[in-house]
């Protein structure tokens, strides 16, 4: 792998790397990098979220296993590698009080057990780069909280020998970013084209509801938009998780290109220098060699820390 730059991402359930950061994974395999997902959890306890398929009896007989099956086909639709990192859904509690998540599920591991388990693949897969999500989750979904503890973690363990020595070698990825899809200048965007088209948006009552949440800060904008068809048919193997004719899909993909044709992510902790605004994750390593050669030293120091405190 040492001539390739390689890009990790670490999501919560299947599904969630392709409503996140998709295009931009079919655009580093199409340039040649290699690219590996990390499902940290099976979503076993997901719902089924497409009308047409509540009552599908495959379906309602083995739910675990259609995911991983429609994992699969969004893997191959991406060209990305993939691995289960092996903790079960935790599911999304609700109600007043909320009730208590169920005994062992992934966001009740306790850290040193889920950090050792990424901190594995990472020095296996060896990363110049990690995408996760941010302090709050993106959304305040048990799972996806985890997963940025356990991504930040790991980022941090792996490339100290000390940290769970028997887990292999020292790896030190070099970037996290934390992915910022649902952004409000995003979502204004897309309002914003539609109507002047005379159509209705399906975002108004979004941007209603959007409230006083800060903005979050973009680093990168890494554009993508001809990856966006190769994106929303990978979300669309996810057949159990998405409605067809659901918001996502309401705003052709020739309108999105001219709105916003990039995903952005919020740069979190670096070993090399982040100058707003890249177009480009692997900014700053100029090639695998290069990160290889930074990514097992081990007197590397900070040079960009974007983290903030959690605030749900």
């Amino acid at each position: 792998m040492a001539d390739r730059l390689r890009l990790m991402a670490v999501h919560a359930h299947p599904d969630d790397e392709s409503s996140k950061g998709a295009a931009t994974m079919a655009k580093y395999v199409a340039l040649g990098r290699d690219v590996l997902v990390v499902s940290c959890t099976g979503g076993e306890r997901g719902d089924v979220l497409n009308p047409g398929l509540k009552d599908d009896p495959h379906i309602a007989r083995d739910l675990p296993r259609v995911r991983r099956e429609e994992m699969q086909r969004a893997q191959e639709i991406l060209g990305v590698q993939h691995t289960w990192l092996g903790f079960v859904d935790s599911g999304l509690p609700e109600g007043d009080p909320l009730p208590p998540l169920p005994e062992g599920c992934f966001a009740l591991e306790p850290l040193e057990v889920t950090t050792e388990a990424l901190v594995r693949e990472i020095r296996r897969f060896r990363p110049h780069v990690l995408t996760t999500y941010d302090e709050n989750g993106g959304y305040p979904h048990p799972d996806h909280i985890m997963c940025h503890r356990v991504s930040m973690a790991a980022f941090e363990a792996a490339g100290d020998p000390a940290a769970y020595p028997h887990a292999g070698e020292p790896w030190q990825p070099l970037k996290i970013y934390y992915h910022q899809t649902f952004t409000k200048d995003r979502i204004v965007a897309f309002h914003e084209a539609l109507t002047a088209l005379g159509e209705e948006s399906p975002y108004a009552e979004w941007l209603e509801n959007w409230g006083d949440r800060p903005a979050r800060t973009i680093t990168t904008r890494v554009h993508c938009a001809d990856y966006f068809d190769q994106r929303d048919q990978a979300l669309l193997a996810h057949a159990t998780q998405v409605d067809p004719d659901g918001t996502w899909f309401r705003v052709p993909r020739d309108l999105q290109a001219q709105a916003w044709p990039t995903e952005d992510y919020e740069a979190a902790l670096s070993y090399v220098p982040v100058e707003p605004i890249e177009d480009d994750l692997f900014a700053g390593i100029r090639d695998a060699a290069e990160g290889d050669a930074l990514a097992t030293r081990t007197d590397l120091a900070i040079a960009y820390d974007g983290r903030t405190e959690a605030t749900v």
